[in-house]
């Protein structure tokens, strides 16, 4: 009985702890958390039983869900503080939503290792962004994108973060700053964006896995309810946190934090799908 309680404990300190990480991720740096959550489901799943060959899928689906919530408290708290630009989430909410849709279908045709190497090639190019000094201080306009640029960088942003289980947070950032928006600005409204990408993709992961077998106890589909519960009920107490710290911290030694981090996930998750 011991040993019972303490193989289910390490999972749910771990969820606990990652949720936490998630959600103070997410409102310090406008992302949805999956670069967090991903790996520590990838890690947690196998004491859930299942095939090994479903947990990439799982982790991703249910990464997309415990973003929403999670993006949705960020955004609240960034709104108090009228730092969102809700006509560019307005504007860019079609595109991304069909992106998102395009990705998730591609990801049920897609191997768990195929997967996980994606998601090891996609962290370690967000991690650019944070550790390469300056690049967000750069200016290409003082305007968003029209009409045809937006169509190409919203539905792509869609597709690619339904892929790897995050919120597109980092991808809008780069283009809101190149656009002459603030950094903290960029943040605010990129948490918003993440819940547009993250609620189709949740729902998505869980239709196309509904017939799978060899899933993990608890999931409906690639959704996995009981950790995306522990999860959610710990990032949306941390989000504002995140978002105090956003306004209050200066940025450039936080990013360089992340960035590291993203690269040492990068690390582990090429190792894993090679």
């Amino acid at each position: 009985m011991a040993h019972t309680a303490v193989l289910w404990l390490v999972p749910l300190v771990a969820l606990l702890v990652a949720g936490l990480i998630a959600g103070f991720a997410a409102g310090l740096f406008g992302i949805g958390g999956g670069f967090v959550v991903v790996p520590a489901l990838l890690a947690v799943l196998p004491l859930l039983g299942g095939d090994k060959v479903q947990y990439a899928h799982v982790a991703i689906g249910t990464s997309a869900a415990t973003i929403i919530l999670t993006s949705i408290r960020s955004l609240r708290a960034h709104a108090l503080r009228n730092a969102v630009e809700f006509e560019v989430l307005r504007t860019w909410a079609p595109w991304l939503i069909i992106g998102d849709a395009f990705g998730v279908v591609l990801a049920g045709h897609v191997d768990g290792t195929v997967l996980t190497l994606v998601f090891g090639i996609g962290v370690a190019l967000m991690s650019i962004n944070f550790l390469v000094p300056g690049l967000a201080d750069h200016k290409l306009s003082e305007n968003m994108p029209g009409i045809a640029p937006r169509v190409a960088i919203a539905g792509g942003l869609g597709a690619f973060s339904s892929l790897l289980g995050i919120g597109g947070g980092t991808i809008a950032i780069m283009v809101m700053t190149l656009c002459g928006r603030s950094i903290h600005r960029a943040i605010a409204t990129a948490s918003g964006i993440g819940a547009l990408i993250a609620i189709p993709s949740a729902i998505g992961f869980a239709i196309i896995g509904y017939h799978q077998a060899g899933l993990p106890w608890g999931s409906i589909g690639y959704v996995n309810v009981p950790a995306a519960i522990v999860i959610t009920s710990m990032s949306i107490l941390s989000a504002p946190l995140g978002v105090a710290a956003a306004h209050a911290l200066p940025p450039s030694p936080l990013r360089k934090v992340f960035g590291v981090y993203l690269l040492f996930i990068a690390v582990i998750m090429l190792r894993k799908s090679l």
